[in-house]
């Protein structure tokens, strides 16, 4: 009897938590049950916050954007975003749980190609398309599967591009490179210039590797010293960058640094304060290049968000509007009908026209930008 009691008395007890669970499921019902649901992992927190936050206010633009004209075959679309800090292991829990708990029917990042790699392979276990926006690795598609695509450029491209641009625009004979030896991103941007450099007859005088995290770079600056280099690629994110450049200029180096489309920050010169004018990046989208729909995007983007969209916003836009036109030719939520109209993708993006290879890579031109003070300017576009 008093088991009885007990049990009562805890059951009594639970009933609110349980009632909230249930009633909170039937919420999450409601508001889902009509809707197409897309999966976002990106880095909202951490080391480069800054590329999660503009890939998020493009995705939420592009969401609304067709919410406003009806959705997806008349269903609306709910995104979920995720933050993966710029962590793998964080990034593949985080898409499992995309998958498994929110049932989406595609999923766009994350924004590093490391952490676009550890969510591959779970995306095609599971048969649901995932465009990685932003990350450049050749690792990306070719680890991930066949469910897994992307709307950016190669590090391959990119790298070979920084190359023409040093040898054939600022006539560079001699050049040093610096990369983290941990990161698929810095260390294929790295190996890609050099190739392209000695492949145009550039001399490659110092190729010196540091580790994730490191702050001091005073030993590999102390080699470039010696070698006397016309251009330094600082294959990285902005914000190891900023760092390497100041204390680079601040031991005598006078050369033009060069950089990858991991530059992209507003946050790029609070590390390197002015110890980057003057120095060159490639990037897939800039405000200075005049286009129709670039012009557009950049107008609504302004107005959504009170500041200039960077490639990451564009890359992000474009992923999305890829997914959703995907989405709606299948006439389906299902991942193999969803990925074979992603195959057949041809789109006017805002960072250019983005057609997909059999590898699921876009061919696509890169533009150069400078670094003038606190703003860039557009200098030219490399085409592939």
């Amino acid at each position: 009897m008093r088991k009885a009691i007990a049990l009562a008395m805890i059951l009594a007890l639970l009933s609110p938590v349980l009632a909230g669970c249930d009633s909170e499921k039937n919420m999450e019902s409601a508001e889902d049950r009509n809707a197409v649901r897309i999966g976002a992992v990106l880095p909202l927190s951490g080391d480069v916050e800054t590329f999660g936050q503009s890939s998020r206010n493009a995705i939420e633009m592009a969401a609304q954007e067709w919410n406003q004209k009806g959705g997806i075959k008349g269903k609306q679309i709910k995104v979920y975003f995720e933050d993966d800090e710029n962590k793998p292991a964080n990034s593949s829990r985080a898409i499992q749980a995309l998958i498994e708990k929110k049932k989406v029917a595609g999923v766009i990042g994350s924004a590093s190609s490391n952490c676009s790699i550890a969510m591959g392979t779970i995306a095609t276990a599971n048969k649901v398309p995932m465009i990685a926006p932003t990350a450049t690795s050749p690792k990306v598609t070719v680890e991930g599967g066949d469910y897994v695509f992307r709307a950016c450029f190669l590090d391959l491209f990119q790298g070979t591009a920084l190359a023409k641009f040093a040898i054939g625009d600022l006539r560079a004979k001699r050049a040093a490179i610096f990369y983290d030896i941990g990161n698929d991103y810095s260390k294929g941007l790295a190996e890609f210039f050099q190739q392209g450099f000695e492949a145009m007859g550039g001399e490659i005088v110092a190729f010196e590797s540091y580790n994730t995290g490191d702050r001091d770079f005073k030993a590999q600056i102390l080699l470039l010293q010696e070698t006397s280099p016309d251009v330094v690629l600082l294959a990285d994110y902005y914000s190891t960058v900023g760092i390497i450049a100041r204390q680079a200029r601040g031991m005598g180096i006078k050369a033009t640094f060069l950089g990858g489309d991991g530059w992209d920050s507003p946050d790029l010169l609070k590390e390197g304060d002015n110890s980057l004018d003057g120095s060159y990046f490639s990037n897939h989208y800039t405000v200075g290049e005049n286009s129709a729909k670039g012009n557009a995007f950049k107008e609504k983007y302004i107005k959504n968000y009170n500041k200039q969209p960077d490639s990451f916003a564009a890359l992000s836009y474009d992923a999305a509007y890829i997914l959703f036109t995907a989405i709606e030719k299948a006439g389906s939520t299902d991942g193999a009908r969803i990925k074979n109209e992603l195959e057949k993708t041809d789109i006017e993006g805002v960072s250019g026209r983005i057609t997909l290879d059999e590898s699921r890579n876009p061919t696509k031109g890169a533009v150069i930008e400078q670094i003038v003070g606190k703003n860039t300017r557009f200098v030219t576009r490399v085409n592939p």
